[in-house]
């Protein structure tokens, strides 16, 4: 199972990064790999709270843990948040760990309950 999800993430950032519908940062130090964050733009159908239908989903959100606390996520938060505007997209949804969510909520994000996920598996 990992070795296709390999390549079925590889195949997702060839497709997706060419085409400027997702957008990642990924902070390293040498080799090593400090924090990644990215942003995937869809456009859904028109709603009141997106009259535009752009919405940046926010994905990768990852800091090393020795790298914690030291303003990393919020620094790549504050692209991710930046692009999302220049892009104009009218609502950013992220599905947030509890660890992450004082940095979100510092940012404006507010918890929604209202997520349900149907899985199509064979």
């Amino acid at each position: 199972m990992e070795r296709r999800m390999e390549r079925l993430t590889a195949d997702y950032l060839h497709r997706h990064l060419a085409d400027g519908s997702f957008v990642s940062w990924i902070l390293t130090e040498g080799h090593r790999i400090l924090a990644t964050s990215g942003i995937s733009f869809v456009e859904p159908p028109p709603y009141p709270g997106s009259p535009n239908g752009r919405i940046g989903l926010l994905s990768c959100m990852y800091t090393d843990p020795a790298c914690r606390r030291q303003g990393i996520a919020s620094a790549l938060l504050e692209r991710i948040v930046a692009e999302a505007r220049a892009r104009d997209c009218r609502v950013t949804q992220i599905t947030a760990s509890r660890m992450g969510e004082k940095l979100y909520q510092s940012f404006g994000f507010v918890r929604h309950a209202r997520f349900f996920q149907l899985s199509l598996d064979k």
